[in-house]
């Protein structure tokens, strides 16, 4: 089986792409807490856009760096982290939309996730100095469930179609698999460092 070859570039088109997502998190703060829901959106949508692009370009173009590894996961929370907070906030979302500002509980559940991996991840790196981390389907099938959401949720922030019927369904779908797919990850490094051991003896 031939290994992942990772590059130690930090200019690859796909890096630059997570960058301009970094980039673009303060500005589409700025837009919601400035009354400018439509920008925020747009932007958000590139954002989110930019967040596939960047993992196929480093695929196809064998561009996938250290650099690249680190940073498109911290891209991916920190967006992800601003955008449910921003959203949940009533001073930002007004209270006079039905099924808005987004409930607390959901973004909990979003944000209890990715701490809840940064923590074991971290623990287990500083007690094993296991380093063999991957995405797991269930957390990239999370990511872009929070993704379509906060599209769908800006969407009725800007037009409000429907009163929003379909907000309390996607708050629910958004926290079932960030809470599954936090569930599964833990399972999925135990298997990762039994496999790590075994390959060791």
């Amino acid at each position: 089986m031939t290994e992942r070859v990772v590059s130690t570039k930090v200019l690859t088109v796909a890096n630059i792409l997570t960058f301009l997502r970094i980039g673009l998190i303060p500005i589409f703060a700025i837009m919601l807490v400035y009354d400018r829901p439509g920008v925020a959106l747009i932007l958000f949508t590139i954002a989110g856009v930019s967040d596939g692009i960047d993992g196929f370009i480093a695929r196809r173009m064998k561009q996938e760096s250290e650099l690249g590894i680190i940073i498109d996961p911290i891209a991916d929370k920190l967006l992800m982290t601003t955008a449910f907070v921003m959203l949940t906030l009533e001073s930002v979302i007004g209270v006079d939309k039905p099924h808005l500002p987004v409930p607390f509980w959901v973004t909990a559940c979003v944000i209890g996730r990715d701490i809840a991996i940064v923590t074991i991840a971290g623990a287990i790196n500083v007690m094993t100095g296991f380093r063999g981390f991957r995405p797991s389907g269930p957390g990239k099938a999370s990511t872009f469930v929070q993704v379509a959401a906060v599209i769908l949720i800006m969407v009725a922030v800007v037009f409000p179609v429907n009163n929003g019927l379909f907000l309390p369904t996607t708050y629910a779908v958004v926290a079932f698999f960030a809470v599954f797919s936090g569930i599964h990850y833990i399972f999925q490094v135990a298997r990762l460092m039994r496999e790590a051991e075994n390959g060791q003896q």
